[in-house]
């Protein structure tokens, strides 16, 4: 049974939080602030984290900072329309994804169940997967899940491990945020723009010798990205 961490000072979002989810057959653990969910994490762990931005003693940010030390499970902010500063600054430091209050407790389910599905396939091993794909340098084995740039290894999270797969699966094919937010996440993109382009930014960070003028992962300005040989 997958554990989920909700994180959140208001203790009517956690309630509500936890009947959708253990509804729904998930285990929930509890947090009202961000230093009570890196204990957590620290001493019980989880399979996925709900989090807050702003709250009391550490915020939601330099929780997601703190846990990315140690961990690479999936963490979803759970963000204000206001909060637009504070989500990208979440997705900086190692956030996978958001969902804006007020929310619908079959958006939050379904996006619970979107990345840990992701999660869970990236850390798995399946001999039927297919195989390997190379663009210059870039080497990435589906079936190992492991990518590599000039034959050394590089840490992708699981969501800039899927992104990276499905342009290097279509060599030379532009796809818009959009497209990529659809194709990665599995959901209708609903203005989240902003969050594909921070995880291609991070993805260049790893891949691309420089950053700034990227010769594998680019951008057609005004469609999308591509990757190029």
């Amino acid at each position: 049974m997958n554990r989920i961490l909700i994180v959140d000072d208001d203790r009517d979002i956690v309630a509500a939080l936890e009947i959708y989810l253990t509804t729904s057959g998930y285990e929930v653990s509890k947090a009202y602030n961000g230093k009570e969910a890196v204990e957590q994490m620290n001493t019980a762990g989880a399979d996925l984290i709900l989090m807050d931005v702003m709250m009391p003693q550490m915020d939601g940010i330099a929780a997601t900072q703190k846990i990315r030390e140690s961990s690479n499970v999936p963490i979803l902010f759970l963000t204000a329309k206001s909060e637009d500063v504070d989500l990208i600054n979440g997705l900086n430091v190692g956030a996978d994804d958001y969902i804006t209050k007020p929310f619908k407790p079959m958006e939050v389910l379904a996006r619970v169940r979107s990345h840990l599905r992701r999660f869970t396939e990236l850390g798995g091993r399946t001999a039927d997967d297919s195989g390997l794909l190379t663009v210059g340098p870039i080497t990435l084995d589906d079936n190992a899940k492991q990518v590599k740039v000039d034959g050394v290894p590089v840490a992708l999270t699981p969501l800039e491990f899927s992104i990276l797969r499905l342009l290097m699966q279509h060599p030379g094919q532009v796809f818009s945020t959009a497209q990529i937010y659809e194709k990665v996440w599995n959901d209708p993109v609903l203005g989240s723009e902003n969050t594909v382009a921070v995880h291609i930014r991070h993805l260049r960070e790893k891949i691309e010798i420089d950053p700034a003028h990227p010769r594998h992962l680019k951008v057609v300005w005004g469609l999308g990205y591509k990757m190029e040989a």
